[in-house]
């Protein structure tokens, strides 16, 4: 009789562990498939005392030691993890840019994967993630986040910071948005964020146009998204690419020279952001060095160190006339990415000045 009730009570207990173990792969089965691709930064980096939040050393954590830091990643999301680069983001290359938009279109052309969250340090992830928004070919969520604290701080913003952007990888509302930068609860737009302070962990902000959401209460919310195409929408393809287009940057000042300006296109420069003062002014002293540069086939931008604001054609020169083009609302550091992957497909200002219109 005993032996009875010990055979019905271990029946009774494998079957509820089956029943538990069935019930848990069907809830795994239902969540998104995220892979993490990792890149260094800040959100893995490390610092001397755990009150060092400046003064770190970036890119020493690895990819598995983020993941596994925050346990509750598997509750949104079945997460795999990559490293592709270990680096501090102003170290970020032409080179390595294609590297990852390729793995990237790899692993989103897979059906077991749903969306790419991708760690990377602050200060070149807005120029990472714009590129991306051009170059990637799906519709899949693909997020960028970083941290402004390193992972050994009292106060380390990364974990959150990386359990919020895999959420949002995983989720239906963020499919076609394009690519999107997740930092403190917010949700921006790869086109339009730009990091706008040294070292608060409320650095990112869209200031004049606005952040497109917010995660809330394990929810991404969308408020807004962005008209200017993007990802399966852009005429730029990498697949084949092995470089990008030598394109720099002069920025505006007073007193301003060319000797710059002079420097890049005696090097090769095939096109030229000219980060010029309020509306794209060019210095006079300055506006003789782009005409000669533009003449001898260089690509001439002009864009704005304000950082907000539609950059005026025909305002402050006479862009027609010189055939120079405007980088719109694009700060410069956007503007260059667009006219490398412009420069790919055409050497045409006119068709230039269309792809800064529409992208």
């Amino acid at each position: 009789m005993l032996r009875k009730k010990f055979t019905h009570y271990f029946i009774a207990l494998f079957g509820a562990l089956f029943l538990l173990s069935a019930q848990a792969e069907q809830a795994a089965a239902k969540l998104g498939n995220v892979t993490i691709l990792a890149t260094g930064g800040t959100i893995a980096g490390s610092g001397a005392t755990s009150t060092t939040t400046v003064g770190y050393t970036a890119a020493t954590v690895g990819v598995q030691q983020l993941i596994a830091a925050v346990p509750e990643l598997a509750k949104v999301a079945n997460v795999k993890g990559e490293q592709v680069f270990q680096i501090a983001s102003e170290s970020m290359t032409n080179e390595h840019w294609l590297t990852l938009g390729k793995r990237v279109n790899a692993l989103l052309a897979q059906n077991d994967v749903d969306g790419i969250v991708i760690t990377h340090g602050t200060d070149t992830m807005e120029e990472t993630a714009y590129f991306l928004n051009l170059v990637v070919k799906s519709k899949k969520p693909v997020v960028l986040v970083g941290a402004m604290r390193p992972s050994t701080a009292l106060s380390a913003d990364g974990p959150i910071n990386l359990y919020n952007a895999v959420l949002l990888a995983a989720s239906q509302e963020a499919v076609g948005k394009g690519v999107m930068v997740a930092m403190a609860d917010q949700i921006h737009s790869a086109r339009d964020v730009s990091k706008t302070n040294t070292s608060t962990p409320d650095a990112f902000k869209t200031s004049e146009l606005g952040m497109i959401g917010y995660i809330q209460g394990n929810k991404p919310f969308f408020y807004r998204v962005s008209t200017r195409k993007h990802t399966t929408d852009t005429e730029f393809d990498i697949a084949n690419l092995q470089a990008l287009p030598q394109v720099d940057i002069v920025y505006g000042y007073a007193n301003m020279n060319t000797v710059a300006l002079d420097a890049f296109v005696a090097n090769g420069a095939k096109g030229i952001i000219h980060a010029g003062t309020g509306d794209g002014s060019v210095a006079a002293k300055v506006k003789p060095g782009l005409v000669a540069a533009r003449k001898k086939g260089t690509l001439i931008v002009r864009s704005s160190r304000v950082g907000q604001g539609i950059l005026a054609r025909n305002g402050e020169a006479n862009d027609d006339e010189l055939d120079f083009v405007v980088s719109d609302t694009l700060n410069p550091q956007k503007a260059r990415i667009l006219l490398m992957l412009a420069l790919t497909k055409t050497n045409d200002s006119k068709a230039i000045q269309r792809m800064f219109y529409t992208y």
